[in-house]
């Protein structure tokens, strides 16, 4: 890292002032909304009710009395947090002045920062091809700084001209090695090679999981920037590609528009929410939409309106 660019202090000092305080103010005390079901050991089993979650269901015992029942835990004050943080190639990628990695970077110091300052725990799983860094579950803000100072010093590229990125590779590694339920947060571009579905499924089974979604409005649409020579972040290979053709433009859209469609309906088959971040979006505003949307969720669920786990996915 050059001496000029902004190290894990300066970037934390500054979201402390301008994204920290503001959200801590405005999330009051919803922390148990937004990071819900987190921190819990077994206490009993009941039969299902309406308006129960289905990811507690526990399919032994319902399969050996012929009937659904759930698990029930005990709420601990202190959470463990976890970031599986895919830090492949093509999270690299930015359109203008933020990339996908910078804003992966803030937003975990974001997180890491509330969730600390309320007494609880934040460890992080780094991946690019493989988990190739572990780093423990601590609460302060030197720990924060050495989470942000891992996914900086990892050079760009590193996973160019390899294997595609294999999310469901991730997962397993995750799943074997978080034991304790835990709230984990998914943070990727998700473009993998496909079937991570039903891993990221087995892993929401055990753990509170938020999958939070990077991406850059470039990889959604093409302008017309004329004559480019584009390549693939995660294999290297390079095509010449005229933007002036409409066509093109239009099958660029069409493709990006079935892999969102795809991706929604994975995470909506895992049961798992998931919070957008766009490179040209602000910070706030998404956690806070995020956050509003799992409050409404919850006293739906709690008001005996729609159950939580039937209601769509952001």
């Amino acid at each position: 890292m050059s001496e000029s660019a902004p190290t894990p202090e300066r970037i934390l000092r500054r979201l402390e002032w301008t994204v920290i305080r503001r959200l801590d103010g405005l999330l009051h005390g919803d922390y148990r909304t937004l990071f819900r079901g987190a921190g819990l050991d077994l206490a009993d089993l009941r039969e299902y009710q309406y308006h129960d979650d289905v990811r507690h269901i526990d399919w032994n015992v319902t399969a050996r009395l012929q009937s659904p029942y759930v698990r029930e835990f005990n709420e601990e004050r202190e959470v463990a947090a976890w970031f599986l943080l895919d830090l492949s190639a093509s999270v690299d990628f930015g359109s203008k002045e933020v990339r996908k990695k910078a804003l992966a970077v803030e937003f975990v110091a974001v997180l890491s920062s509330l969730l600390t300052r309320h007494g609880n725990r934040v460890g992080a799983m780094l991946y690019g091809g493989k988990v190739d860094h572990v780093i423990p579950v601590r609460s302060d803000r030197r720990h924060v700084m050495h989470i942000m100072n891992a996914m900086m010093q990892r050079p760009a590229q590193a996973q160019a001209n390899t294997n595609a990125t294999d999310l469901g590779d991730f997962l397993r590694t995750g799943y074997q090695m978080l034991k304790r339920r835990s709230l984990v947060f998914l943070v990727s571009d998700f473009i993998s090679v496909p079937g991570w579905e039903q891993t990221l499924a087995h892993l929401a089974q055990r753990h509170e999981v938020v999958a939070v979604r990077l991406f850059d409005p470039l990889e959604m649409e093409m302008p017309d920037l004329g004559m480019l020579v584009v390549q693939d972040a995660e294999t290297g290979e390079q095509l010449f590609v005229d933007t002036h053709d409409r066509g093109f433009r239009k099958r660029f859209a069409q493709a990006a528009q079935r892999r969102e469609s795809e991706l929604r309906t994975g995470l909506a088959h895992a049961g798992v929410d998931a919070l957008e971040l766009s490179t040209g979006e602000n910070l706030v505003d998404a956690v806070m939409r995020f956050a509003d949307l799992r409050k409404r969720r919850s006293q739906l669920a709690a008001g005996g309106g729609v159950p939580a786990h039937l209601l769509p996915h952001p």
